[in-house]
């Protein structure tokens, strides 16, 4: 795997390649070189050995923080994160809260198992299979679909995804505002879900979970478009009836809806 760190739109891991975008560019904080460092011990963990490409500053900061790391506690995430300015509202990722996004007819199944589950476990199909579908677009490996995914609690990547899926393409401006239907949305507090037993920190994403999320134990809040009330309602289990927030769609685009129902969650 090659790490390529330098000023990117914003940090992703595509084909190969994780590009970390730096929030102050070349400047690198001791949050970022974590992430980067988390990212090499977690490829390391499944058998692929990472180069970094980057200016001498940042390789040198870099290596003289490899041994605090080892020895440290984890840096809890600053209260926002720039990497990422693409919402209007924020101009970054707020940690307080992370999320899961699925589409209706997954969250109807989520909800009668009582749990979000990796991949693997939700589609009863093998990491090899998951792997070879042409909607793994990244060319993510075999050992990513054994994994619960997880973003910042303000991000519309989810949502997003979920139209990509339920079109069969990429999203266009007109299926992201006037076309935009969104998913459910599974909160989650930072703070506590990284004490979840199969929390895996990988330098890319907040942190994503192995296997399974028992929602009764950890989710925060579960925030369902009111248009789906009849299709969820029925499927709700009893664990989780103070969980469940139906709220409007009445929002211009997915930057609205994400920051209408992040404010919803973080204020409950």
């Amino acid at each position: 795997m090659k790490i390529e760190i330098g000023q990117f739109e914003f940090t992703e891991c595509w084909d190969g390649v994780f590009y970390k975008k730096l929030s102050n560019y070349p400047k690198i904080t001791e949050w970022e070189i974590q992430t980067i460092l988390d990212f090499i011990g977690y490829e390391s963990k499944y058998g692929r050995e990472c180069k970094i490409c980057a200016i001498d500053s940042i390789v040198r900061a870099i290596e003289n923080y490899k041994d605090e790391h080892k020895s440290a506690h984890r840096l809890m995430p600053p209260e926002k994160i720039t990497e990422c300015t693409a919402c209007p509202t924020y101009k970054g990722c707020m940690t307080e809260l992370v999320c899961h996004t699925s589409p209706i007819e997954s969250a109807v199944k989520i909800l009668d198992c009582g749990s979000l589950l990796s991949p693997v476990k939700a589609r009863g199909m093998t990491a090899k299979q998951l792997k070879a579908e042409k909607r793994n677009a990244a060319n993510d490996p075999e050992d990513y679909f054994h994994y619960i995914m997880l973003a910042w609690g303000n991000c519309q990547a989810g949502d997003r995804l979920v139209m990509e899926r339920k079109l069969g393409r990429f999203p266009d401006e007109n299926d992201l505002s006037a076309g935009f239907t969104p998913g459910v949305r599974f909160f989650f507090r930072y703070d506590k879900l990284m004490n979840h037993p199969g929390a895996e920190f990988e330098g890319v994403l907040p942190m994503k979970v192995k296997d399974e999320v028992a929602l009764k134990d950890w989710v925060h809040a579960i925030i369902v478009p009111d248009n789906y009330r009849d299709i969820i309602e029925p499927h709700i289990p009893e664990t989780l009836t103070e969980k469940i927030h139906f709220i409007k769609n009445d929002c211009a685009d997915i930057w609205e809806w994400s920051e209408k129902v992040y404010e919803y969650a973080r204020s409950i």
